[in-house]
């Protein structure tokens, strides 16, 4: 267990309860044999009519210019502190099914489930992704030449997290703080919204 292990009501598996974003990154860089297997958890998500909608633009501080590209498609407020992950990707999402060209409307939640297997994935090897919606889609499609039916959706900094000693107050505090959720009873509900399920009630 680590000191952000989460304090769960009910059990869940480790990997889950280990899991957190991190602020701060360590300098150390992520192996090219590393990231192929976290974008192969990736690949094995579930997605509606297996239609695996998801893309990824990837960028390691191995290549200056890719990485400063793909950073310049976050906001200001998450590049101060992205800037330090050794590897930065961006969540994208095709809006069309291949088979019949109709709108895909789950497409953002089948990346959502990309990304928690690439997650989870990065957790069992001790790397640490931190998931943004602050990006610049607009920039992102100019930078890229991206078609009109793809839509950017998420940023993603990955790395091994810092020893929080080294970093600014501000950020320390964030990586310190304890990690909160609400409960299950606030969101599994039974009959009625807002009425709790008895299978959680305590």
């Amino acid at each position: 267990m680590s000191e952000k292990t989460a304090l769960t009501d009910y059990p869940v598996h480790e990997l889950i309860a280990e899991r957190w974003s991190p602020y701060g990154f360590a300098e150390r860089e992520v192996s090219p044999q590393d990231l192929c297997s976290l974008f192969e958890a990736a690949r094995w998500a579930a997605s509606s009519y297996n239609e695996q909608p998801w893309s990824f633009i990837v960028a390691t501080k191995a290549d200056a210019r890719e990485y400063e590209r793909v950073l310049s498609c976050l906001v200001e407020a998450n590049q101060a502190w992205a800037k330090a992950a050794p590897v930065l990707a961006l969540g994208v999402i095709s809006k069309k099914f291949k088979r019949n060209n109709k709108d895909n409307t789950k497409a953002a939640h089948d990346l959502g489930l990309a990304v928690g297997n690439l997650v989870l994935e990065a957790t069992s090897r001790g790397i640490y992704a931190h998931q943004m919606g602050g990006i610049l889609p607009e920039k992102a499609h100019e930078i890229y030449q991206l078609p009109g039916d793809v839509e950017v959706h998420t940023g993603i900094a990955i790395g091994y997290k810092a020893d929080p000693a080294t970093l600014p107050d501000q950020i320390k505090s964030m990586d310190t703080a304890p990690r909160q959720r609400k409960p299950v009873t606030e969101f599994v509900f039974t009959g009625k919204w807002g009425v709790t399920s008895p299978l959680v009630r305590k």
